[in-house]
């Protein structure tokens, strides 16, 4: 069997996955207080303030990477369900189910956030927008894809059904993604790309990129330590968790 592939068969074991979860969900969030630090710094001290916004600009330090996490988010947490739901590999479920509240909670940071530096550019907290009316919707599946899980009892069979929800829910993506080129909007259009040009100053970049680093670093380390939880609650009663326990008492 390639290694590739007998490490990933390995870290389906509820064991081998409480170790690596364990250890890499700390690095990840070592890693990860850093790079926000330094993004923080320089959104809040180096990059001048804009000549039109001011300094209510710099929220989008915050609002931006918010705002793209919850789309990720969301699409792993569909891609992981996929899985589960095929190949019926029970830490893919696990996964996806973790995924659920971090997503949920990227989003409403966005839509805080969108909606704090919406009211002195636009006069008002709150507008039906299309693109911020379908980032609510974003926010109402997650909490659906949470409140079904939550709802049946067998583990299993409830992860297999949200997980259903989010396969499905996952068509709303693009529709977020491109609604303020389908639909008139007060929202600003993309203001940077990975490829191509990009209306942003050139000062703004960095510190931009360090916090969309930094987001996808304390993610990862989130999204562990949630699937570590997760996956001790469901093993709870065998023999390594009774070891485990013991070892840290």
């Amino acid at each position: 069997m390639n290694p590739i592939v007998r490490w990933f068969h390995q870290l389906g074991s509820p064991p081998t996955f409480d170790r690596f979860a364990q250890r890499w969900s700390r690095v990840f969030y070592l890693l990860a207080v850093p790079v926000l630090a330094v993004g923080l710094w320089q959104a809040l001290f180096v990059v001048p303030a804009d000549y039109q916004q001011g300094d209510s600009f710099r929220i989008l330090f915050v609002h931006v990477p918010s705002a793209w996490m919850s789309l990720f988010v969301f699409g792993l947490m569909a891609l992981y369900a996929a899985i589960g739901l095929v190949w019926r590999i029970k830490l893919c479920e696990i996964l996806a189910m973790a995924c659920a509240p971090l997503g949920a909670g990227f989003t409403l940071i966005t839509l805080l956030t969108g909606s704090i530096w919406g009211r002195p550019m636009w006069g008002t907290w709150w507008d039906w927008d299309p693109r911020l009316t379908t980032e609510l919707l974003l926010l109402f599946l997650y909490i659906g894809v949470i409140g079904l899980y939550v709802a049946i009892e067998d583990r299993r069979a409830a992860a297999r059904a949200a997980g259903l929800m989010a396969i499905v829910g996952v068509a709303l993506l693009p529709v977020i993604r491109y609604s303020v080129d389908w639909w008139g909007s007060l929202h600003q259009g993309q203001s940077i790309r990975l490829f191509g040009p990009t209306t942003l100053d050139a000062s703004m970049i960095a510190p931009l990129w360090w916090m969309v680093v930094g987001t996808k670093l304390w993610f990862a380390g989130s999204l562990l330590a949630k699937a570590r939880a997760d996956n001790l609650q469901r093993e709870a009663g065998k023999d390594w968790v009774r070891r485990h326990l013991q070892e840290k008492t």
